[in-house]
């Protein structure tokens, strides 16, 4: 009985190990391409910013608003955020910016803060610059008008 056992296991095992093999060599098609995963992925090609006065249109009602402008050269970490020397309330008059929204000066239990919550003051979380690309796959979603 233990050697039927054994003769199973290692045909099993066999089988396991050929059928890997044959699936290795078919090419896998992905965003990739059909590019080695192991291999040196192709040169990223750097694409263009698309500043738009007045800023994007909104796909739905809760959509954080997207950057219409460049951002590459703000710092924002724990001392510092490039973001706000526009758009803090005490500059984003004199900017001509939007400020931040009232969201941002409010504790997780809904209370006013003078200062931008620590929760919202890494604002690439959310926000994001546009560029000019293709879309990597074809897209059907129409927004909210």
């Amino acid at each position: 009985m233990k050697k039927i056992i054994h003769i199973t296991l290692a045909a099993f095992a066999l089988l396991l190990v050929t059928s890997g093999t044959v699936t290795a060599k078919e090419s896998i098609a992905s965003l990739r391409g059909t590019e080695d995963l192991e291999g040196k992925s192709l040169k990223v090609t750097k694409k263009k910013v698309i500043s738009q006065e007045g800023g994007f249109e909104r796909s739905y009602k809760q959509q954080p608003p997207m950057i219409p402008h460049k951002i590459d050269k703000y710092k924002i970490n724990l001392k510092n955020n490039g973001c706000l020397k526009c758009h803090s309330k005490k500059n984003h008059k004199k900017e001509k910016a939007p400020m931040l929204g009232e969201s941002h000066f409010l504790t997780r239990d809904g209370k006013k803060l003078e200062k931008v919550s620590s929760r919202r003051y890494f604002c690439n979380q959310c926000h994001a610059p546009q560029v000019d690309a293709n879309p990597l796959v074809k897209n059907d979603f129409e927004g909210v008008k």
